[in-house]
């Protein structure tokens, strides 16, 4: 086929998500057909990005500022915190439109068959800031899978006693199905219909 550059740019391709070996291949070539309009741009996006993107300290968002975009912004609503198991969750909810509050970004969820507990994700940090005040609401955003259920469960057994209000995203969300391949109305009317979990 080509040289070892070809073929290692077909291999990285070949990794990313909804890729393979095939549509690795397809993309290289369009790149390299036009390196300067494509492949150039590309390239420095990675680059800048790689440079500058960062998880926000706050909610473990990833910008290239922190506190993030969300959580700096005064026009939403700062009472409100939407747990995600991770940031495609976020940006998946954002994408949707319908909730303005604060995010908080669990990085998994509990599995005892891979052995993931508490200390694996970011429940510190989230339990910190519900216990130093202003949140009105812990919003359970994970998705509909026994992981996710397990992990929802844990939470509230840990949040409630803090004395603030803990919902969970209702209909719309397909048992086994992830947030962030959801429709953005399926979505919507998952987080409009939480109920107290």
């Amino acid at each position: 086929m080509g040289g070892p550059e070809i073929e290692r740019l077909i291999g990285l391709l070949a990794k990313l998500p909804g890729f393979g070996p095939r549509s690795g291949r397809r993309a290289a070539l369009r790149m390299l057909q036009e390196p300067e309009a494509r492949m150039m741009p590309l390239a420095n996006a990675l680059i800048e990005a790689a440079r500058a993107v960062r998880p926000c300290s706050l909610c473990g968002n990833l910008d290239s500022r922190d506190p993030c975009a969300i959580c700096a912004d005064p026009h939403r609503d700062h009472s409100l915190v939407c747990v995600v198991e991770g940031v495609g969750d976020l940006w998946a909810l954002e994408r949707a439109s319908v909730y303005r509050g604060l995010y908080h970004v669990l990085g998994g969820t509990l599995s005892p068959l891979a052995g993931i507990g508490p200390q694996d994700l970011s429940v510190g940090p989230l339990l910190a800031r519900v216990e130093g005040g202003g949140v009105g609401e812990v919003i359970l955003a994970l998705g509909a899978t026994v992981d996710g259920a397990t992990t929802a469960h844990w939470l509230t057994d840990r949040l409630k006693p803090l004395g603030v209000p803990v919902t969970r995203v209702a209909q719309g969300v397909p048992i086994g199905g992830a947030l962030d391949v959801l429709d953005d109305g399926t979505l919507a009317a998952a987080l409009r219909a939480r109920r107290p979990s």
